[in-house]
């Protein structure tokens, strides 16, 4: 479904990505690993089109998407820090994305999952930073695309939301969708990842399951493993 090949990426003198390649199959949740300023946003922004990289090739579906971007409107995807007008309702805000997309949408389910009813008529400068996360997952999921992109989802939920996340990306998971998440989460990876990218200084430093790093790191957490392969490439 989605395949990076041999993709750099400078910023002026900065290598931030240095050969990444790997494929990425349908009905799987890949999770994007590695400390600050690994490349993993970067990475991201390339699959979308939102960077250009100086080297290598983005295939979505088998299609070689280098330069096109119409592809786009098959992925659903959750920034980081998502900036839209704060004198917007989120109500407004949902009608506006809905406009611009001009496709089926599913907010209102997911409204319901996400405990956002109340909160439809106020503006998102006052809402508190976990709901305004809530908001953008509606946005990133209410389109039903066949790729979903994730960019530390987690950041700011309380529990009940999370576990109402979590549930959201197993039916996706099941219905057969391409996931991608990055995170920081280590427990998050182990209860949600069928596959892991490790990036560190914009390399790629594994990719397999959960069970695969630990037994190649002969560590029995995820946290042992990744500090493991921390150190044998600081060594």
């Amino acid at each position: 479904m989605i395949k990076l090949k041999d993709i750099y990426k400078n910023f002026g003198k900065v290598e931030v990505l240095k050969g990444v390649s790997f494929d990425h199959k349908q009905g799987e949740v890949l999770t994007i690993l590695g400390p600050n300023s690994s490349g993993k946003t970067t990475l991201i922004k390339v699959i979308l089109g939102m960077v250009i990289p100086q080297k290598g090739e983005v295939y979505i579906d088998g299609e070689l998407v280098n330069g096109k971007y119409q592809y786009r409107n098959t992925i659903d995807y959750l920034p980081q820090i998502a900036r839209f007008p704060d004198n917007l309702t989120v109500q407004e805000l949902v009608n506006l994305i809905k406009e611009m997309r001009d496709t089926d949408s599913r907010e209102k389910s997911l409204i319901e999952m996400f405990n956002l009813t109340p909160f439809l008529k106020q503006k998102l400068n006052n809402l508190s930073g976990g709901t305004k996360q809530k908001v953008n997952l509606v946005l990133a999921f209410m389109f039903d695309s066949p790729v979903v992109i994730l960019d530390e989802p987690t950041t700011g939920l309380d529990p009940v939301s999370l576990i109402s996340l979590k549930k959201l990306i197993k039916e996706e998971k099941e219905r057969g969708k391409a996931i991608i998440v990055t995170t920081h989460i280590l427990s998050f990876v182990e209860e949600m990842a069928d596959q892991i990218v490790f990036l560190l200084e914009g390399k790629l430093h594994f990719k397999g399951s959960v069970n695969m790093l630990k037994l190649q790191t002969n560590q029995k957490d995820i946290e042992h493993s990744i500090a493991s392969v921390m150190k044998a490439n600081h060594a």
